[in-house]
């Protein structure tokens, strides 16, 4: 429309260079008609690419409210208030993991079978409140129900070691997580401005993808999201405050066993995520307290972290964790002290979805140490690349992945074809560093491998994944891995 109408004047009113044209209702038509047409279903599909439904595994148990499925819904409760409506959800949800490996960790060359099974529980009651716990009941002690039945170490005469049934029913993870912004509208029947996420028990907390942070232990954190600053650039930040009073694990305080202490160490920590600089920055400090004789392995832990993608060809990731206030009685050697610089690098190419070529580097001084690393998680150079990766249930063989005194990296490519299977081709590589610390470093000379996988769905729910590795050692045994796994989903 060139004018605008004057409810004053009664009178068109317009621009001076607008020019005013005759109407033609020539150039309005009715819209089509499709009375004669068949409707073709596989047609309209096309429209959207020849989209459809995907089909997806459903939880093994699922009561309540279902998970991910269309309305209308049953009208929701309001015993904890009208702004905050309740409802029952319980999941049980999971997956179920068995392989059959040759592995040979230098001291030892088994083949087995094994298996373990991963159950999360997880019972909902409002959007932003839930209780959820996990168990893996064939596992016990870092091991997992297994049969050895083959290799020059397999217990072949012995019939009690042939198999192993571990059955554990403890609890890995049991807490409540909430938002109080949410409880607090419900409650006062206001809506509130801000969220404050929190959660408390026996948690899982992750930060910078598991390389800083990985590990379960008793305790509480709440969290500051959504912060922006407009005169700083800031789009989005959030801060992360958390304390940890039991089952906190660090390989940089040990028990009087020469294991990473489970029950005498707490950790009180803060770490914040900030969007910034057309990148992320991360970042964080922490405090890990020995107690019970342990004093003395008592350290501090900072980490600061930037990603960012260059222009249109690279993406990177620079981080660097730093342990350190650590101090010994009588001279003895420390276990927590030293820096480690984590560079992730992968080229953006034409098939910047499907085909990554990485560069993976580090460089670690001393004997650094994540702020809390459960044992199953790996060590610290865990994602620098497959072949500083164990499996999680057969003892698959790796490099050492503790950084320490250590400088190296991993070269590799990534394919997943049409986004339906993956397949890794990778070697890794890192040299000792020499010095007045080396003695208390974890390798004990240079180390060199080659490593590739491929997993690719069966359907929905099966998964089969395969891993080989040869790996050099100079100044021990090699290392040598191949495995076939399925996984179950559910």
């Amino acid at each position: 429309m060139v004018g605008v109408e004057s409810a004053a004047a009664d009178e068109i009113v317009s621009d001076p260079a607008a020019t005013a044209v005759e109407h033609d209702s020539s150039v309005f038509r009715p819209d089509p008609a499709y009375d004669e047409a068949e409707y073709d279903v596989e047609a309209q599909l096309e429209i959207y690419g020849g989209k459809s439904a995907f089909p997806t595994p459903r939880p093994m148990i699922e009561a309540g409210r279902e998970l991910y499925t269309a309305g209308p819904f049953t009208e929701a409760g309001t015993f904890l208030g009208r702004l905050n409506p309740t409802y029952n959800q319980f999941y049980v949800y999971g997956d179920w993991r068995s392989a059959l490996a040759f592995n040979d960790n230098g001291a030892a060359e088994v083949g087995q079978v094994a298996t373990r099974l991963n159950l999360d529980f997880d019972y909902r009651f409002t959007a932003t409140e839930r209780i959820h716990w996990f168990i893996g009941p064939l596992d016990g002690q870092g091991e997992f129900t297994r049969c050895e039945f083959f290799g020059d170490d397999a217990p072949n005469n012995d019939p009690d070691r042939e198999c192993d049934l571990q059955l554990d029913g403890n609890l890995d993870a049991l807490f409540f997580e909430g938002d109080g912004g949410a409880i607090y509208s419900g409650l006062s029947g206001r809506y509130s401005s801000i969220d404050v996420p929190f959660s408390f028990g026996l948690m899982p907390l992750l930060f910078q993808n598991g390389i800083w942070i990985e590990d379960a232990f008793t305790g509480a954190a709440v969290a500051i999201p959504a912060l922006n600053s407009p005169s700083l650039d800031i789009s989005n930040m959030d801060f992360t405050f958390f304390a940890g009073i039991d089952k906190v694990t660090n390989p940089g305080i040990l028990d009087n066993d020469g294991l990473a202490a489970d029950h005498n160490v707490n950790i009180y920590g803060a770490a914040t995520f900030i969007e910034a600089m057309q990148g992320y920055w991360e970042a964080g400090i922490a405090y890990l307290d020995g107690e019970s004789g342990l004093d003395d392995q008592s350290f501090a832990n900072a980490t600061l972290a930037f990603s960012k993608r260059y222009r249109a060809w690279l993406s990177n990731s620079s981080r660097v964790v730093y342990s350190f206030a650590q101090n010994r009685d009588d001279n003895a050697q420390q276990t927590a002290d030293g820096v480690i610089v984590l560079i992730e690098n992968s080229l953006i190419t034409r098939k910047p979805s499907t085909w990554v070529p990485y560069l993976n580097l580090f460089a670690g001084l001393d004997r650094p140490q994540s702020a809390a690393r459960a044992g199953a998680a790996g060590g610290i150079l865990k994602n620098t690349g497959i072949n500083f990766e164990t499996d999680g249930l057969t003892n698959f063989p790796k490099l050492d992945d503790t950084g320490q005194n250590t400088a190296g990296g991993a070269l590799g490519v990534e394919y997943l074809f049409a986004l339906n299977r993956q397949l890794v081709v990778e070697a890794a590589a890192f040299q000792v560093i020499d010095g007045e610390n080396e003695v208390g470093r974890s390798a004990r000379g240079d180390e060199y491998a080659l490593g590739m996988r491929y997993q690719f769905p069966l359907n929905e729910a099966w998964i089969l994944r395969a891993d080989a590795m040869h790996g050099w050692r100079m100044e021990d045994e090699n290392l040598a891995g191949a495995r076939f796994e399925i996984r179950r989903k559910f």
